[in-house]
Parts: C-alpha cells; structure tokens; sequence
C-alpha cells in the first residue's frame, strides 16, 4: 500500500541555525589560528542578545564578539526592525578553559592512540534514492530554502523577505518505496510588513509558487521534476502573518535542528548535536565517518539503502561496535553482520583516524551549520580569517570530506563486486 513520508528543513535565518552557524564560525577561527584546538561552544540568541558558553583549550586568542556580529550581519539580520541585528545586539562570552578531567582522556603521546571525546552511538545513512545518496524529501526542503535564500539576497523578483524561514515536504512513496508524487508542500517565511493581510497572503502564496517553485524544479533532476505536478497541496505561511520572526520571535540554541542537519528522520540518530564540537567530539567527526562509509556502500553498489552505526567509550580508542542494516536491499548472498566486519576492516574508525582520513581539523565547519551536513557538494574554498593581534591568514579548505566516493573502489575490491 503507497504511503507517505515527510522531512523539514530551516533557513539559515531560523534561530537554532544562527546559533549553530555561530558556534561554528567560532570553531573556524579557532582552527584556523590553531589546529589543535579543543572546543565545545555553546550560543544562545533572542531578542538583542547572544549568549556563548563553552569550554576551549587553545593557543590562540580571538575576537568571539567580533565573529558573532559577522556571522549575524551575514545572515541577514542587518535591521534594527528586527529586533536582532549584528551591529546593535548584545553579545555575553562566558567561555572557560576545557576541563583537564576530559582532556586527559583524549590526548595521548601518541597522536594514533586519541581516545573518543564521549560515549555515545553515531548513525549514518544513504539511498540510491537521489543522485547525492540523499532521502528525496529532506533534499527538496534544503533545496526550497536555498532558492529563497537566494532571491532575499537578490531582493529583485521579491522584495519583502526577512531572514527567517521553514519548509517541509510530504512525498508518497509506492510498495517497493518508489517516490510518486510531492503530496504536499509547506513554506513559511518570515517578511515584512504589508498594508493587508488578505493581499499579504494572496501575494506571498502567489510568488512562491509561481516563482520560487519553479526555480526550484529547474534545479533538480530531470527524473524528479514530474513529481511536481499540479496536484500538490500548498501551505504557504498557514498561520497567516509572520513578520516576528528570527530569535526576537523565538529564542533560538545550538544543536536543536539534529534532524535537519543529518536525514529529515530517515536512518535514524545518536542524539549528539554537530556545531560547535570540535572533530575530538565523535558526534561529530563519527556521524560524518558513518555518513562516509554508508555513501561508499550504496554507490559501490552493494546495497540501494543502509543505516551504519558506530559506538565508543569516553577516553576509549577503538570503537565499540560497528553495525549495518541494508533493509534487504543487498543483492549479494551477505549478511548484514558479515558487511558489519569487513566494514571494520575497510575503514579505521579510531578517532585519530577519521579526523585524518576526512581531514577535520581544517576550519570546514560554518558551511555545515546551514542546510545540512550530508549530501553536499565536496569543493575546495579559500578562507580567510582575522585575529585581534596578528595578521589575516588565508587558507585553501576542502569542505564535506565525508561526501567523497574515494573508497568505492575498495569496497568493491573488499566484497568482490
């Protein structure tokens, strides 16, 4: 019997995400100036104010107002209407030295020997289901919130929009989990005020749909584009106004968008949130390793969808366990416990290890903190970083390392593919 599945996305102007783009832009800074830096930063925003906490253990001194209010004016929030903007907002650092008792747990003579930065489990997942192995719902949504990033940026074909903004997709899938259809699509988007509120809805419904959808099927693939059809539901901005918004309408805080950030409730998840940690933090550097290895799986054709687990032990080098489950999509007589093992033996997933292999102590992070940290477009950028007391610093970063196919090849040498 069909059914129906649904993912969300938010702007990078929704609360949560200004406070993740925050704590990253902060672990940039540290790591550009310092890469061995050890960070865990916490941001917290609403109306006029950001609070940072955290813990840091670091050679180098920065500016975390000056970054804050950069991070902010890029966003958007650039008008004192808003109640939040990054020229005018308070910004209170309450960031302290890292606690030796979790130090000394992660560091070792040998850099090989890093132990985990905590417990915990990481999930990553993929599916044949998009070209960037990527659930198709999820995909759309970011998809929707980037258009409309882009034309605010442009403010030609539509003037009116603020920062501030969600989407959520709804697709019916047949009995082999097939897409069929987009059911239903649902946009809310903060702007600013009108004369109306009947002309004010009339208006935004009607640019959404016959501009910003449009931009959007031109973007996606050529097999995906008949699912936008003329029988989708639209919800545009249900509640009505939404001129509030941002943290002035909502207090917003790192690491509540976990969902967002990795597969819009496909797969499944540890828990541990991504921005501000560190890559010595395994909720990170681990949910991109398993996010790598799942990537690798599926376009090496050993399965068309898998969920990879990982699992450690605070201070512990190597991992606990590794599990996969490839929903019987493998068409090879394998089972999953037999792919779990040479997985094991394919990918080191020691700490020291990933953040070797998907080079994590680069200052990669603020382009993570928005639209997600899977399924996006491996590149190198150059970057640029300044320091209170010393001079800009330029560095080439190669961004979203865990979405490289460089071990295809070895998985299918390893499974005889």
């Amino acid at each position: 019997m069909p059914y129906l599945f649904t993912s969300e996305s938010v702007s990078e102007g929704h609360p949560d995400k200004v406070a993740d783009q925050i704590s990253d832009a902060l672990i940039d800074n540290f790591l550009a100036f310092d890469p061995e830096s050890k960070v865990a930063c916490e941001t917290l925003v609403t109306t006029g104010q950001v609070v940072l906490a955290g813990e840091v253990k670091s050679n180098t001194y920065l500016d975390v107002q000056k970054i804050a209010r950069d991070t902010i004016n890029k966003i958007g929030y650039t008008k004192s209407e808003y109640m939040f903007d990054g020229n005018s907002c308070g910004v209170f650092s309450a960031i302290h030295e890292q606690s030796e008792d979790i130090n000394r747990g992660v560091d070792r003579a040998s850099k090989e020997e890093q132990g985990a930065g905590d417990q915990g489990m990481m999930f990553g997942y993929a599916t044949n289901e998009t070209n960037n192995y990527m659930p198709l719902a999820l995909d759309i949504s970011h998809l929707i919130l980037k258009e409309l990033a882009a034309l605010r940026r442009e403010n030609l074909d539509i003037t009116y929009l603020r920062p501030d903004s969600k989407s959520q997709v709804t697709i019916e899938y047949s009995d082999d989990n097939t897409p069929q259809r987009i059911d239903a699509i649902v946009i809310s988007t903060q702007h600013d005020d009108f004369d109306s509120d009947d002309a004010m809805l009339a208006k935004i419904r009607k640019d959404i749909v016959e501009i910003l959808i449009p931009r959007v099927v031109a973007k996606v693939p050529d097999h995906i584009k008949p699912l936008f059809n003329n029988d989708i539901t639209y919800h545009i901005n249900p509640t009505g106004k939404f001129v509030i918004g941002g943290p002035h309408g909502d207090t917003g805080l790192t690491g509540r968008k976990i969902i967002v950030d990795t597969y819009g409730g496909k797969g499944a998840h540890g828990g541990g949130a991504f921005s501000g940690k560190d890559p010595s933090k395994v909720d990170r550097s681990a949910a991109y390793a398993t996010r790598h290895i799942a990537k690798n799986l599926v376009a090496a054709g050993l399965c068309e969808e898998v969920l990879v687990q990982v699992s450690y032990a605070i201070g512990v080098v190597e991992p606990m366990g590794i599990f996969v489950d490839t929903y019987g999509t493998c068409p090879f007589n394998l089972t999953d416990g037999e792919i779990a093992k040479k997985v094991e033996a394919i990918f080191d997933m020691r700490p020291a290890a990933i953040e070797n292999r998907l080079k994590l102590r680069q200052p990669m992070y603020s382009e993570t903190a928005a639209y997600g940290h899977m399924g996006r477009q491996n590149e190198v950028v150059n970057k640029t970083f300044d320091q209170p007391y010393g001079e800009p610093i330029s560095i080439d970063v190669e961004l979203f390392t865990w979405e490289k196919l460089d071990y295809v090849d070895k998985v299918k040498s390893a499974f005889g593919i």
